[in-house]
C-alpha cells in the first residue's frame, strides 16, 4: 500500500478513499505481469541477479511489480505516494503510535521474500538497478527501509490510543510483523526440512533448516530463502500454490451458474430463490466429494492441471493458465472434481521434487489451515499423490497461535522460538497415511500431469 511521510495510507487521505489504487493490493492481484518480466529480464542479463535469493524469477505477486504498475497506472497515486509498506509492518507501526515512515520497522519475512532484500547488497538492491527498470523508481529506495527484523523483536508498545481502545496497558509488546502463514508453520510446530503446508484458497508451504548446512546453496524456482523468516537463526525457504482451494470453489461457481441465473427468471419469490441457491452452495462441494470419492484413480479418465490462477511454484509464472485434458461425453461432475483435486495435489508434489531436485531433503510434511482441518477427502488423495503421511497440526487458528508465540518472544516470556513451540504447540489430531495400492497410479497420472503442463507453458509462451 502506498502511504505519506507519516505512514498514513494514501486511502484514508481526503479525496483518495474510493480510489482503488490507494487501496491494500493483495497478493494474488496479477495486473503486475509485465513489470515483473522487465524486473526479471535485468535481473537476467545485468551484473547482479538480484533475483538469485527469490528463487531466480521474480513474481507479479510481490513488492516491486506491484508498486510500479501502480506508479505507471495512476498519476495521483505517483504525487501523493511517499513510501510503501506491507500490512504486517502497517498494523504494528499502527498500534505502536507510529507517525514517521522512516522509523517503521519492516519485518525481514517480508522484505526477503518479496522486495528483494539481501545483505549481500546491503539490503535493498541499488538505486541504479531501479532506475534502469523505470525512472519513476528513482529515489524510492530510500524511502523504504535498509534495515530488517525478526518477528521475534519487539515493534514497540502500544500507544496510548490504541490502549484505550482496547482496553489494555501501554506497556504491552507489539511484536514485529511476519506474513501469515510464516506465522502459521511456527504455531504448527515446523520442524527442519518437514514442510509445513498453510492450505486455504491458495497454499504458502514454509521449510526451515539450519543456516550453516544450506550455506551458499541457491534453492532455484522457490518464493525465496530468507534467514529468519520464519524462525530466527534459521533459513526459512517459501513454496507454495496461487490457487488450490480456490481451484474447488472455481468449480462450485461453474456449477451454480444455473441455479443463480435461471431462479432469477422464475416467479418465485426472492426470500425463497436466496435460501434456495444459499442452500444449494453450501452442500455443493460435500455432495461432490461424496461422489468423487467413488471415483477410482483413472476411472475419470481426465487429466487436469492446476493453473487457474498462475503458477506460484516451481518457477513464478502468474501468465500460466489451467487445463484439462480427456474430456468425453461420459464426464460428469464427480470425476470433473476429482480430477481438479488430484491436479492440486500434483501441484503439491511439483514442490516436493523441486526442493529434493534442488538438495533439500523433505522429511516429512505437516498439514495446516482450512483445507487440511476440513476436507478428508483432499488429503487422502494428497497423501497417496505424495506417496507420505501428512501430520495435521491440531489447533484450527495456526497463524494466531504461532503470531502469539512470537509475542511470547517479545515480550520476553519464552527466551526464543524453539522453546515457545514446545511449551505453546497444540500438537497434532491425525495422520494421513499413504494407501500403497494407489502408489503406481498416480506416478502415471503425475507423469501425464507433467506432460500436460508442458503443452500449456509452451501454447502460453509461443503466444506472448
Amino acid at each position: 500500500m502506498a502511504v505519506d511521510r507519516s505512514g498514513t495510507p494514501i486511502a484514508m487521505i481526503s479525496g483518495y478513499e474510493e480510489n482503488p489504487n490507494a487501496m491494500f493490493v493483495l497478493w494474488k492481484d496479477h495486473s503486475a505481469i509485465g513489470e515483473a518480466a522487465e524486473i526479471n529480464q535485468l535481473c537476467h542479463e545485468g551484473p547482479v541477479d538480484y533475483t538469485r535469493y527469490e528463487g531466480g524469477t521474480y513474481s507479479s505477486e510481490w513488492f516491486w511489480a506491484k508498486i510500479l504498475h501502480l506508479l505507471r497506472a495512476d498519476p495521483a497515486i505517483r504525487d501523493t505516494a511517499y513510501s510503501w509498506v506491507e500490512h504486517c509492518d502497517w498494523i504494528p507501526f499502527l498500534l505502536t503510535g507510529g507517525h514517521d515512515v522512516h522509523s517503521m520497522k519492516r519485518s525481514r519475512c517480508a522484505a526477503g521474500h518479496k522486495a528483494m532484500w539481501h545483505p549481500d547488497w546491503n539490503g535493498l538492491p541499488p538505486d541504479s538497478f531501479f532506475t534502469q527498470i523505470d525512472p519513476l523508481l528513482e529515489g524510492l529506495r530510500d524511502r523504504l527501509f535498509g534495515v530488517t527484523y525478526t518477528s521475534d523483536q519487539a515493534a514497540g508498545t502500544l500507544s496510548d490510543h490504541w490502549a484505550d481502545r482496547l482496553g489494555l496497558s501501554t506497556s504491552v509488546v507489539v511484536a514485529v510483523g511476519a506474513f501469515d502463514a510464516h506465522m502459521g508453520a511456527v504455531g504448527g510446530q515446523i520442524e527442519p526440512y518437514h514442510l509445513s503446508k498453510v492450505m486455504g484458497t491458495s497454499t504458502c508451504d514454509m521449510l526451515v533448516a539450519p543456516a550453516e548446512e544450506i550455506g551458499d546453496k541457491l534453492i532455484k524456482g522457490i518464493c525465496g530463502q530468507v534467514d529468519g523468516s520464519v524462525i530466527p537463526g534459521m533459513m526459512g525457504m517459501e513454496a507454495g500454490q496461487s490457487a488450490f482451494g480456490d481451484v474447488y470453489a472455481w468449480f462450485r461457481e461453474i456449477l451454480m451458474w444455473p441455479l443463480e441465473n435461471l431462479l432469477s427468471q422464475d416467479q418465485m419469490k426472492n426470500a425463497e430463490r436466496e435460501q434456495l441457491v444459499e442452500k444449494m452452495r453450501d452442500q455443493m462441494i460435500a455432495s461432490l466429494t461424496a461422489a468423487a470419492e467413488k471415483v477410482e484413480p483413472e476411472g475419470s479418465a481426465l487429466v487436469a492441471v492446476d493453473w487457474l490462477n498462475g503458477r506460484r511454484t516451481p518457477d513464478a509464472n502468474q501468465a500460466l493458465k489451467g487445463g484439462v485434458f480427456g474430456l468425453n461425453l461420459g464426464t460428469d461432475a464427480p470425476k470433473l472434481f476429482r480430477a481438479m483435486v488430484e491436479s492440486t495435489c500434483f501441484g503439491a508434489r511439483k514442490i516436493v521434487d523441486r526442493f529434493q531436485d534442488e538438495g533439500i531433503p523433505i522429511k516429512g510434511i505437516i498439514g495446516l489451515g482450512g483445507v487440511a482441518k476440513k476436507s478428508p477427502f483432499v488429503m487422502q488423495i494428497l497423501a497417496d499423490v505424495l506417496n507420505r503421511p501428512i501430520r495435521i497440526v491440531q489447533s484450527e487458528q495456526t497463524c494466531a497461535l504461532g503470531a502469539a508465540m512470537f509475542a511470547a518472544v517479545a515480550a520476553g516470556i519464552y527466551r526464543d522460538i524453539p522453546l515457545a513451540m514446545e511449551e505453546m504447540g497444540s500438537g497434532f489430531d491425525r495422520t494421513y497415511e499413504p494407501r500403497a495400492h494407489y502408489a503406481g497410479t498416480y506416478d502415471k497420472l503425475y507423469e501425464q500431469y507433467e506432460v500436460l503442463g508442458k503443452v500449456i507453458e509452451n501454447q502460453i509462451s509461443d503466444h506472448e
